[in-house]
């Protein structure tokens, strides 16, 4: 007696990863918002009437920030694209299913990475 192998992931574990994906890019625009306000905050710690050189140091900090910041920023935005393209798999009902071995990506695996394309196995053969 040959066992079943599903194809796809039922309408209701979709509906079920749905969720999870739209919570998870709820979370991740407000600390995209949140990344860019920071960005876009000044930083004018009040440092005029300083000496120079801690004025220098501030400056050269606030440099690094504003670069953390944009880095940080273009990663966020990459991870709102990522789930929402999971989104479109969910609606296509091609989301689960692994670009490379054609198998079901474990559901444990979707719950912890909901935008992952590879099933662990085709991940290590990147290895």
């Amino acid at each position: 007696m040959a066992t079943e192998t599903k194809e796809r992931y039922s309408d209701a574990e979709l509906e079920e990863f749905r969720v999870i994906i739209q919570a998870k890019i709820d979370k991740a625009q407000q600390d995209l918002d949140l990344i860019k306000s920071a960005y876009m905050n000044d930083g004018n710690n009040g440092t005029d009437d300083t000496s120079p050189t801690f004025k220098a140091f501030e400056e050269g900090s606030e440099t690094m920030s504003k670069e953390a910041n944009s880095a940080l920023a273009i990663r966020q935005e990459k991870f709102i694209r990522d789930l929402k393209n999971a989104l479109v798999r969910i609606q296509n009902k091609t989301y689960g299913i692994c670009r490379v071995t054609g198998k079901l990506i474990n559901k444990e695996r979707l719950k912890l990475v909901p935008h992952a394309t590879l099933s662990i196995e085709a991940k290590n053969m990147q290895k």
